[in-house]
């Protein structure tokens, strides 16, 4: 069998002592806040690397649409409308990576290697306009897109881009996304990534339209939500998997923090949030290494050499603090590694 890599969908907390809106303006206008920026990019992506994940995304602390959106709206950063410039394509985080990864490179005398996150083009078209779809919009946005991923893949230095992530949250669950445009788009936007030999995954949490996303050459990989919803991997087909030659990346953590601590306080009669070390008793419920490895178990028995990816379900952003973020991922390793060692 196979190994399947362990990476991560992308957001993760703030640290302690930093807010949103600081991060917000520093993004916005980053070179005075250059040095506490990159400290922030880099120390939260060592925890990431130190709890075991192989192929961490960069930490994604901006809002998953205005991240790209507002960039692809800038009339100055735009050759023709919804298509940004080249090099104006821009993921501020990738450039902080730089320096972990030589330091990575100094330490383990290996190359370090990421994965990258992009908002998709119909999340970021549904975001910005109403239906219907109109393909003279859908398709610059598309392609821009793509030139984010191109940018991050040429720019990587010390390190390599092996896999990226389009990320499409809500097709299958917003009632206004139909099929039209769906495959062109997705086309266009990982086009760069499928004729550079990189993964390209789609982080769905819905499986319904994966058929849909079988017939994009690009993407190779169906990411799904199958921790917090198992019943989900009822919708997939292996055949139909093996037919279009794709594969799968599974959740086997729970990251839906508000709805498990919901359901421990109701059964133990607790208020988590009030209570750090509730929540980390929560955490080690619901994400032991031994549930992550029964959950490896099952999916493996279904889909086997299909799965490519395993990690938590979603990012990791809703945490309330780091500590309990990096807890999920070290007993995800740890829950892995004790599946392949059986």
């Amino acid at each position: 069998m196979k190994r399947a890599l362990f990476d991560d969908i992308g957001s993760y907390p703030l640290p302690e002592g930093r807010t949103k809106e600081w991060m917000k303006s520093a993004f916005a206008n980053p070179e005075p806040h250059k040095e506490e920026l990159y400290e922030i990019i880099i120390g939260s992506m060592w925890q990431k690397i130190n709890a075991g994940v192989e192929v961490p995304n960069y930490p994604q602390f901006q809002n998953m649409i205005t991240q790209f959106s507002e960039q692809i709206m800038d009339d100055g950063r735009t050759e023709a409308p919804l298509l940004i410039k080249e090099e104006e394509a821009k993921i501020i985080e990738m450039d902080a990576l730089a320096e972990l990864a030589e330091e990575y490179k100094e330490k383990t005398g290996k190359k370090l290697k990421v994965r990258i996150c992009v908002t998709g083009p119909i999340e970021l078209y549904y975001n910005l306009f109403t239906p219907p779809v109109y393909m003279d919009m859908l398709s610059p946005l598309a392609k821009s897109v793509g030139r984010f991923i191109k940018h991050a893949v040429e720019g990587a230095r010390n390190y390599d881009v092996v896999c990226v992530s389009i990320d499409e949250p809500s097709m299958g669950l917003d009632p206004r996304i139909e099929e039209d445009g769906i495959i062109t788009a997705l086309e266009l936007a990982s086009e760069y990534a499928f004729r550079s030999g990189i993964d390209t995954q789609i982080h769905l949490h819905s499986p319904i339209f994966y058929e849909t996303v079988c017939q994009v050459e690009g993407i190779n990989v169906i990411g799904m939500e199958s921790a917090a919803n198992p019943s989900l991997l009822a919708l997939i087909d292996k055949e139909q998997l093996e037919k279009y030659d794709k594969f799968l990346r599974i959740g086997v953590s729970r990251t839906d923090i508000l709805s498990i601590a919901a359901e421990y306080d109701e059964i133990h009669h607790t208020n988590a949030f009030k209570d750090k070390g509730v929540l980390e008793t929560i955490v080690n419920e619901y994400n032991s290494p031994d549930k992550v490895k029964t959950r490896l178990e099952k999916v493996f028995a279904i889909f086997g050499d299909r799965i490519r990816y395993v990690g938590p379900d979603c990012g990791l952003g809703p945490f309330p603090n780091q500590e309990l973020a990096y807890l999920v991922l070290k007993n995800t390793a740890a829950g892995i590694k004790a599946f392949y060692s059986s």
